[in-house]
């Protein structure tokens, strides 16, 4: 790049996304105690700072998960990065353990975060730094020995170990896919795109979904754009709670990714389809009562705003003049139905598939499939000095918990103990 200067850099380890999981993994590796390891890892976020669900942090969201399963607390009850510790140093632990919850807003969290990387003493957070590319590098005898990284800006980071903690890709449904792209958000743009939509113009606003994300885009843009007239399109037969009781919640505990981990796959799959409603497709119930009566108080004061259409999927979308037009499929009646909006919101999810990030850098490892350890590194061949590890993606071997913060502590502490095992191989070996 003319005119910039550029720097080729050297780490240990290098974690692409300052997310929940890898600043837990970076935490980690500060207490490991471990001489050298945490000066020579580094963090990338490519935005400016470093926050939880960004695009959705609602004043009035909260977390679904216990504070108590922070980064660290799991892991190390005793830490300085715990989320008490961090009300306790920004003086509002009165007031939260007043509000008598377990369960803080979704902004506290995501200051939370941020505190977290700001603490951290050894291991580095560079910002505004995004990968464009990411290339393995083999050694003489052809084995993958390390990795490449290069960012927007031109710059070069090279390291033994990536790790991957950037979560999955956002999930676009093909009926969307050819609409113009200023006339649909999806929940993971909703709080930066909102607001290039004129607030005091009258909006006819389609969500689409019936899971937590699109519920609250439902009743976010009732706020956020006073005069519209929000209409929420779900393909299930109502909204509905996610399934909350404590005997289920007992398989997020870290302890069952070890049983899920040695289960065989018809096992796996059962389990996951059983747990569906623990995770997706449902609603918080404090929440779901919340807008409940949000629509109740339209119905009987007489001012209806807002349609929720369930049992409903949408079969076709296209534009006709400055209008969306979306066709209806009525799964009750079997009818169809044009409906003209000016905004659609995605609250659609994520696509299933590992990201594209890595499944372009498996292929271009030659990787006939990509197969992660119980430790989260993926397989690479036994000679392979460098190594990869994947964070958040990995529920089709390791549970429904591994997309959640309920395993961060323990997770973060099996990567650590998996980096220092190969460490210490190495080392025998060379000695």
């Amino acid at each position: 790049m003319i005119g910039v200067d550029v720097t080729d850099q050297q780490v240990d380890v290098l974690a692409i996304g300052a997310g929940p999981a890898n600043l837990a993994l970076a935490v980690a590796i500060e207490e490991s105690g471990v001489d050298g390891l945490a000066e020579n890892t580094l963090v990338l976020e490519q935005y400016p700072d470093a926050k939880w669900q960004r695009n959705l942090l609602l004043p009035w969201a909260r977390s679904q998960v216990s504070f108590l399963k922070d980064l660290v607390t799991l892991r190390n009850p005793r830490s300085r990065f715990s989320f008490l510790s961090f009300l306790h140093e920004r003086g509002k632990l009165d007031e939260f353990v007043n509000l008598g919850t377990f369960n803080p807003y979704r902004w506290e969290l995501s200051e939370y975060m941020q505190w977290v990387a700001e603490s951290l003493e050894r291991v580095r957070v560079r910002y505004d730094a995004r990968v464009e590319r990411i290339e393995h590098r083999r050694g003489p005898d052809g084995e993958i020995e390390g990795w490449t990284v290069s960012l927007s800006s031109g710059d070069v980071v090279r390291c033994r170990d990536l790790v991957v903690g950037t979560g999955r890709d956002a999930r676009v449904p093909d009926v969307f896919a050819d609409l113009p792209k200023n006339v649909v958000i999806h929940s993971t743009q909703y709080c930066s795109r909102i607001t290039e939509v004129p607030a005091d113009q009258p909006a006819r606003v389609v969500v689409v979904g019936g899971a937590q994300s699109a519920a609250e885009m439902f009743m976010a843009v009732h706020q956020d754009l006073p005069l519209s007239e929000p209409t929420l399109v779900l393909r299930s037969i109502g909204l509905r709670n996610y399934q909350t009781s404590k005997f289920v919640n007992e398989l997020f505990y870290p302890s069952f990714v070890d049983e899920f981990y040695d289960a065989s796959a018809d096992t796996r799959a059962r389990i996951l389809d059983e747990m569906h409603l623990t995770n997706y497709a449902g609603l918080a119930p404090p929440f779901l009562d919340e807008l409940y009566s949000m629509l109740y108080q339209q119905r009987m004061l007489g001012r209806q705003r807002s349609t929720v259409r369930s049992m409903t999927e949408v079969v076709a979308a296209r534009t006709e003049g400055d209008d969306v037009v979306l066709d209806l499929l009525d799964h009750r009646s079997g009818t169809v139905e044009r409906l003209r909006c000016d905004l659609v919101l995605l609250g659609t999810g994520y696509d299933p598939r590992m990201p594209r990030m890595v499944r372009d850098l498996a292929e271009r490892a030659g990787l006939p499939e990509i197969s992660v350890s119980r430790r989260y590194r993926v397989d690479l061949g036994d000679s392979a000095r460098g190594a990869m590890y994947l964070q958040g993606v990995n529920e089709a071997t390791h549970g429904i918990s591994d997309s959640l913060i309920s395993v961060l502590a323990h997770r973060s502490q099996d990567i650590v103990t998996d980096l220092l095992d190969r460490r210490a191989v190495a080392g025998a070996v060379s000695g």
